[in-house]
């Protein structure tokens, strides 16, 4: 069983973000990158069903050539091998285009599964998964929490308004990863021995352009400072005008 895990390289959760001087793109200088949190989801999944059932366990990354370090860390926490489609414009590419040159790469692969995270941390468009499986006409399963396989069918759980739903679904499919599927594995000095003698290859791919177009980028508007307006009881009916005439929020 081939299991794809695919993976993004975004900025850090504590990155302060920039735009650049053309005012549609984030201004890259000075950036540290990480992989996306729930594709880490992603990845040990995967690495448990091999476990479990058996099989090889592929990353598949559509980025920058210096995003290897990123995938490196992939095999070091149990990933057989990784496939790193060049894009030096990866950050620019909308869900459409991302999508079109994983589905290849994924094809290319013979996969039987292709696990996502439910969102990339740093567009929360929750897009490409669901987009790779129509391209594909693969199954599809989103914002799952829990997940087995074997047999060649699987059968998940996912949260849901109304409650939990189960879906039972044949191989090969799609499943975009949530919070609680699984807790990804800190990399051990084993690993990251291993991982030095483990293949990574870098693939030239062609991609497809956007069909969305970033026409402005722009910080949100800084908010207001904060103002004492009383002390004590005395205060409450000052307050309660502020909320109801100036917030808007009674």
């Amino acid at each position: 069983m081939k299991i794809v895990a695919c993976v993004k390289r975004v900025p850090t959760t504590e990155a302060q973000p920039v735009v650049s001087g053309d005012g549609t793109s984030l201004d890259q200088s000075g950036l540290q990158y990480m992989l996306s949190f729930y594709d880490e989801i992603a990845v040990e999944k995967a690495v448990q069903i091999k476990e479990s059932v058996g099989g090889e366990v592929i990353v598949v990354s559509l980025g920058p050539t210096d995003g290897s370090k990123e995938m490196r860390e992939c095999l070091a926490k149990g990933a057989d091998r990784v496939v790193l489609a060049k894009d030096e414009e990866w950050q620019s590419r909308d869900a459409r285009a991302t999508a079109v040159a994983l589905a290849a790469q994924i094809t290319a692969q013979g996969a039987d599964m292709a696990l996502f995270g439910r969102v990339a941390t740093d567009r929360d468009n929750a897009a490409v998964g669901p987009m790779v499986a129509t391209l594909l006409g693969w199954a599809c399963v989103t914002d799952v929490i829990e997940l087995d396989v074997a047999d060649g069918k699987g059968v998940a759980k996912r949260e849901s308004e109304a409650g939990i739903e189960t879906y039972e679904f044949s191989l090969p499919a799609v499943i975009t990863c949530q919070k609680g599927l699984a807790e990804p594995r800190y990399a051990g000095l084993k690993g990251i021995m291993a991982a030095k003698k483990k293949p990574l290859d870098e693939v030239d791919v062609t991609v497809e352009a956007n069909q969305a177009q970033v026409v402005k980028l722009s910080p949100p508007p800084a908010r207001a400072e904060g103002r004492i307006i009383g002390e004590g009881a005395a205060a409450v009916p000052a307050l309660m005008d502020a909320l109801r005439n100036e917030a808007k929020v009674l």
